[in-house]
């Protein structure tokens, strides 16, 4: 897997487990969400993530998503 695979899917399972968390245990939970998607619209006007960062460093081969 690449790079971007990863973050795309870190992502999605992050909301995923966010919108779980704030139907089955407390509405606060919602807040995982809105930070996932906060740092998905600020990765996309910066072209700065921090997990890509983090992954590159553990040696995880760069890669197109399309």
């Amino acid at each position: 897997m690449t790079v971007d695979r990863i973050v795309h899917l870190m992502a999605g399972l992050m909301v995923l487990l966010g919108i779980a968390l704030a139907h089955f245990v407390h509405p606060y939970w919602i807040g995982l969400t809105a930070f996932v998607g906060f740092n998905l619209a600020q990765s996309g006007i910066t072209n700065l993530c921090p997990l890509a960062s983090i992954l590159r460093k553990f040696g995880v081969k760069d890669g197109s998503c399309c």
